[in-house]
């Protein structure tokens, strides 16, 4: 059986770009998000790692499911999957780098290339859906 991350991934949109993150010492962008921790819910687990990366506060209420996606994980050996779970939310707070990343970015669809092989399928159905330019 593969192994299998378990991540939670927050998906901003704002006019057609979607917000992206690379960490210290990282040459690919990913969608903000992480790991979810024993017994943590989707909503814990979203809200916990936001703040950490983003310095903001995910709007609990606001969240939405946009869905779930599957991929090789990058970095890491043949056979080893992750799996996203994708929300999007409002949030309060202004958005500033913090803990392991080094810098924000907004993204486009011509952009996928720079990201994880699970990032570029959730970029092509942002795409699909008219959601990214």
């Amino acid at each position: 059986m593969a192994a299998l991350i378990d991540k939670v991934a927050w998906i901003h949109l704002e006019n057609g770009l979607v917000l992206s993150t690379r960490s210290h010492g990282k040459d690919a962008y990913y969608l903000p998000g992480g790991k979810r921790e024993p017994g943590e819910s989707d909503l814990d687990t979203l809200c916990r790692e936001i703040e950490e990366e983003l310095s903001v506060a995910v709007v609990r209420d606001s969240a939405a499911l946009l869905g779930v996606f599957e991929a090789q994980a990058h970095g890491h050996g043949e056979g080893v999957v992750v799996r996203m779970t994708c929300y999007t939310a409002a949030y309060e707070g202004v958005l500033a780098p913090a803990s392991e990343i080094a810098e924000l970015v907004w993204l486009t669809h011509a952009d996928r290339h720079r990201t994880s092989p699970v990032d570029r399928i959730i970029f092509d159905r942002l795409r699909a859906d008219g959601l990214l330019r």
